[in-house]
């Protein structure tokens, strides 16, 4: 399975936000990676390397490689809708995001090895791709013998406020979950400007 496994607090630095979750190193040091840190005077990005950045960061942040996410775009720009907005959607529809805003794994990093490790059910059948997508009314629970694994309790009980992502539900006494909805743009927390995406894929 593709995926990123490089330094993340030199990434999170690059894009000056924690996109991996929250990280000591970048908490000490919140400016960009390199020799001379923030002494250094940066030239002011073109339009491309901030559309190239704000790409980079929705990668990085949800954990795809670049063909993976074009292919995401493309399908988003071929549905009804706003394609920024349909972007996101097909994003956070994705298992591992879920699993991840559900509270069952700290990170995304965690949430997506969970679901390759068998441990999380989709409608009662045992999911193991990270990036299947999830539909309206899917139910998302953990296998009845992963329920006990230390990794998930403490994740779970550290993260049992759901209720900030209006399109899930949770119950933290069973496990068990279900996917609402496609969330709206505005109720997606994530920090990135879908329009210099969609500009940079329209070049």
């Amino acid at each position: 399975m593709a995926r990123y496994t490089g330094p993340t607090s030199k990434k999170s630095r690059a894009f000056g936000q924690p996109i991996f979750g929250y990280d000591k190193a970048f908490e000490r040091k919140k400016y960009v990676p390199g020799q001379h840190g923030n002494k250094r005077r940066r030239k002011q990005k073109s339009n491309y390397g901030l559309q190239l950045m704000e790409k980079q960061k929705a990668k990085y942040t949800y954990g795809i490689l670049e063909r993976q996410f074009r292919n995401t775009f493309e399908k988003a720009s071929r549905k009804d809708g706003v394609t920024g907005e349909v972007l996101f959607q097909l994003l956070e529809a994705r298992l591992d995001n879920t699993v991840y805003r559900m509270g069952i794994a700290p990170t995304r990093r965690g949430a997506r090895q969970l679901v390759s490790h068998r441990h999380i059910m989709v409608n009662g059948i045992v999911t193991n791709i990270p990036s299947y997508s999830l539909r309206p009314g899917d139910i998302i629970s953990v296998r009845g013998k992963s329920k006990n694994l230390e990794v998930i309790r403490t994740s779970i009980a550290a993260n049992n406020d759901v209720r900030k992502f209006p399109w899930l539900e949770w119950n933290a006494d069973t496990q068990e979950g279900t996917f609402l909805e496609y969330p709206k743009r505005d109720q997606v927390p994530e920090p990135i400007n879908e329009q210099l995406i969609i500009e940079l894929y329209s070049k």
